[in-house]
């Protein structure tokens, strides 16, 4: 067993990002496993070192922490390079000059199942090279996708249950010469030997992409588990505006660490959780169960109610 969290040092933590830490953390402990932290910093110009750092300490205060070294994906850009070269001589790359407004307005093409977030349509799969050329010769840089065939996955995750979802055009390297998250993620979880995937439900529909790019790449597939996300009382995703959202705010409001620890543990079904200061992850592990874990989205409390 060999667990992960894979933040991306863009800001501090939320809720809703330490509660998915807590959970992938305990259940790696509860298996006896090895807990894993990875930087997903491929965006060097929202991620910061400064960012990892807050991270990794507001992580730590909670208890969790990496049992092995930290590693960044902003010093691995050769591993996913090597990747794309190796799909590009199979046949599998080509060129892609939209926008991302482009992309938003164009007409879907059809999906077996549901459609990942951002679904690409095809528009530059089978451009002429007299096409690409005068894209070029326009200023448009090229984005670098993955040629896929109408490729359909389903997979059993430990809280959606069983999922079929279909496969796009996935970009391997952004228009700026940055490697991908689909790529990049697939090739750290195998090179880590990630067993289980903790992570948000929002990433639900973007794991047949991966799947199909480990199966390409012959690669090994870890076991999901995708957490329903935290909302407001207002439904909506949480953010800021929902009150002691950081660990930073929830000190502010005179709340202790161990307090945010029960209540996130309780939000995953941990029972019965000691009310204790002091209390940090390796204290829940013994009450923690995969079945216990709600299945639907949690409302984030008022930390003063």
């Amino acid at each position: 067993m060999r667990g992960r969290f894979a933040p991306s040092p863009t800001g501090d933590l939320h809720a809703g990002n330490l509660r998915t830490a807590l959970l992938a953390r305990i259940s790696s402990a509860a298996a006896a496993g090895t807990f894993v932290i990875r930087m997903e910093d491929l965006d060097p110009v929202t991620s910061s070192r400064a960012h990892e750092r807050r991270q990794l300490d507001d992580l730590a205060a909670l208890g969790i922490t990496s049992d092995v070294a930290v590693i960044r994906q902003s010093e691995r850009f050769d591993r996913y390079r090597v990747a794309i070269r190796d799909l590009d001589a199979r046949g599998l790359v080509y060129p892609c000059f939209c926008t991302r407004r482009e992309i938003r307005e164009a007409a879907a093409a059809p999906h077996d199942g549901p459609a990942p977030d951002g679904a690409y349509p095809g528009t530059c799969r089978d451009l002429s090279e007299h096409d690409r050329q005068r894209h070029a010769d326009a200023g448009r840089r090229a984005a670098l996708r993955l040629r896929t065939d109408g490729e359909s996955y389903r997979f059993d995750d430990r809280i959606a249950g069983t999922f079929t979802g279909s496969v796009d055009d996935v970009v391997l390297q952004r228009n700026d010469g940055t490697p991908a998250y689909n790529l990049a993620v697939v090739i750290d979880d195998d090179a880590q030997g990630i067993t289980e995937v903790v992570r948000g439900d929002d990433l639900l529909t973007s794991t047949p992409r991966q799947l199909h790019l480990q199966r390409l790449l012959g690669l090994a597939s870890p076991t999901y588990a995708h957490v329903p996300l935290v909302v407001g009382a207002d439904g909506q995703r949480l953010a800021k505006r929902h009150g002691a959202v950081t660990l930073g705010d929830w000190h502010a409001r005179g709340r202790s660490t161990g307090e945010l620890v029960g209540l996130l543990a309780r939000s995953i079904g941990c029972s019965p959780v000691p009310a204790s200061p002091d209390l940090r992850a390796a204290d829940v592990v013994d009450s923690f169960s995969w079945s216990a874990v709600p299945r639907t989205p949690w409302t984030w409390p008022d930390p003063l109610g």
